[in-house]
């Protein structure tokens, strides 16, 4: 049995928000996962952006932890910010596997002496595109299986713009230089992606709608009408991704994107290549 810590990055107002669209939290979809992909994983789901968030079990107890995306800002700062870089850090220290996505990579960047903001060549909204490997990347086991260039759901404003040092940058694109990175602090290794391996077509498709202002300011949308047919158009071919080439077609959305397994990739590798091996010497 994998006992994995699942940390949700948002705040309760985050939190709050994110179910207005969605029928489960950040932390619900990634256990969802954890689970599917590793069905003998216990997830304990946690908020550590709240005051009176309690963990479930003492670290020592945790194969792994799991940090989900947020709405907040690492270069805002605060105690909900605070609280969040304080896990990660005592997880790695303890020497624990963590991983995260989007936010989780941001929060693991600065503690590690990097930085994170707003990233100066714009958003991505929906699909990070044409994301390859760096050199550091060639045979990194986090992307195996990953072709020579791919998409990936992503949905942010910030970014890590500098990397800590000692980091191993593994992938990017034209738009951003770190889509995924490795960092170690203590005995601990980060393994992260910008991009959300996490989402389904219609959960990207939700948090676009919350992002709607973001996206039309961006320019990558005329206006919220356009913007809310082109997240219509996500969600039905997330319903019935054999069945609309069309929509796939039109949406330059390929298989690495519409198969779960394929998706999810970077998950599966975590598991696999970093958690169990850690359980199994003990």
């Amino acid at each position: 049995m994998v006992h994995l810590l699942v940390a949700d990055g948002n705040d309760r107002a985050g939190r709050a928000r994110h179910l207005t669209v969605c029928d489960r939290t950040s932390a619900e979809t990634y256990a969802g996962i954890l689970r599917t992909l590793a069905p003998d994983a216990v997830c304990h789901l946690v908020a550590p952006a709240d005051a009176d968030a309690v963990l479930p079990l003492a670290l020592a107890e945790c194969d792994a932890l799991v940090l989900t995306g947020s709405t907040l800002h690492v270069a805002e700062g605060g105690p909900a910010v605070t609280r969040q870089c304080e896990l990660v850090r005592a997880a790695l220290l303890a020497g624990l596997p963590v991983f995260g996505s989007c936010w989780g990579v941001q929060v693991a960047a600065t503690i590690a002496g990097g930085r994170a903001g707003r990233n100066p060549r714009g958003p991505e909204y929906g699909l990070a595109r044409a994301i390859r490997r760096s050199a550091a990347g060639a045979g990194h086991p986090l992307l195996d299986g990953r072709p020579p260039a791919w998409d990936a759901p992503a949905i942010h404003d910030d970014a890590v713009i500098d990397p800590p040092p000692g980091s191993r940058v593994l992938a990017g694109n034209d738009r951003l230089d770190v889509q995924a990175i490795e960092i170690r602090l203590g005995e601990g290794v980060f393994w992260g992606t910008q991009y959300h391996p996490e989402l389904d077509l219609d959960e990207v498709a939700a948090m676009l709608r919350l992002s709607a202002t973001g996206v039309v300011e961006a320019g990558l949308c005329r206006d919220e009408a356009a913007l809310h047919a082109y997240a219509d158009a996500l969600r039905d071919l997330h319903g019935d991704p054999e069945g609309r080439p069309d929509l796939a077609w039109r949406l330059g959305i390929t298989d690495e994107v519409l198969v779960p397994e394929r998706r999810r990739r970077e998950i599966k590798n975590f598991l696999d290549r970093l958690v169990r091996p850690r359980r199994a010497h003990g």
